[in-house]
């Protein structure tokens, strides 16, 4: 059996006192791929100081991206987070630019809209989700797009786009809408993935989707260190944990998890345009 962890921050400073533990554990559970995301507006701290005494902040991509170097059976993506969105300038677009060019980069993402927090404002979140969807379109890249309480608004804005032809593939991310919304994303061409939400209890619409969505279009992710499936709800998630979301699927499914398991490298590594057939995927649309 052979997993793919498709959206993981590893990288992120929570694993910093363990991280190679932390890939070992998934190796021995049979994760043998995984996608590590940066952000150039995620700031993270080096220690340095500017010449008023102050901390340096710098974006978390380089950081990333050495660990993805560091090992052959992991991957990258680039973009800005909506959370992050504010941020957004003519570095921050270079910067992505620029990692987009690296030979394990795979995905622009995670983009899009959140609702939820609404850490920057919902029409500088439409601004900035349109701008990098027209740079994937572009460069001929996938997207892995986080959308959350923002459906309505996220369809909308996909939706002019298939009717302009400049609607990228991609993956939603983390998925947790409706299946009725599901159905939309799925006939714009973009893949379902699931994380350890579909293993809480109050997550009902998610088995919906788990059981419907199709077989070639459905990936799973840890989205760690958030989101531990049951029965870790509450630790620090890591891509060893992706069993469990597998086991989940597999039951809501009715289907051996060995086999699902298959289903879900083949659609992994085509989505994320790794191999020939990947490729040909990827690029396809333009």
């Amino acid at each position: 059996m052979q997993l793919f962890d498709t959206h993981c921050h590893i990288a992120d400073p929570r694993f910093d006192g363990d991280r190679e533990a932390v890939i070992q554990r998934f190796l021995d559970a049979n994760v043998r791929r995984a996608l590590v995301v940066a952000d150039p507006r995620e700031e993270l701290y080096d220690g340095s100081e500017d010449e008023g005494g102050r901390l340096v902040a710098v974006g978390n991509q380089e950081k990333v991206f050495a660990v993805v170097e560091a090992h052959d059976f992991l991957y990258g993506a680039v973009g800005v987070h909506p959370h992050n969105a504010s941020g957004w300038n003519a570095d921050a677009e270079a910067t992505v630019r620029r990692y987009l060019q690296h030979p394990k980069c795979r995905l622009l993402g995670e983009i899009g809209l959140d609702y939820h927090y609404d850490l920057s404002p919902r029409d500088v979140q439409q601004d900035v989700f349109d701008v990098q969807l027209d740079m994937a379109w572009e460069l001929g890249f996938s997207v892995q797009l986080h959308i959350r309480e923002a459906h309505g608004d996220c369809m909308d804005m996909l939706r002019a786009r298939a009717r302009s032809g400049r609607m990228p593939p991609g993956i939603m991310h983390c998925y947790t809408g409706s299946w009725e919304s599901a159905k939309v994303y799925l006939d714009l061409g973009l893949y379902i993935s699931l994380s350890g939400a579909v293993t809480f209890r109050n997550a009902p619409k998610l088995s919906e989707v788990a059981q419907n969505v199709p077989a070639g279009r459905l990936l799973i992710e840890t989205d760690c260190p958030y989101m531990a499936p049951v029965p870790l709800r509450g630790r620090r998630n890591e891509p060893a944990f992706i069993v469990h979301t597998l086991e989940k699927v597999a039951a809501l499914r009715g289907a051996a998890p060995e086999d699902l398991a298959g289903q879900l490298w083949e659609n992994s590594n085509r989505a994320l345009g790794i191999g020939e057939q990947g490729k040909k995927a990827i690029n396809g649309h333009n």
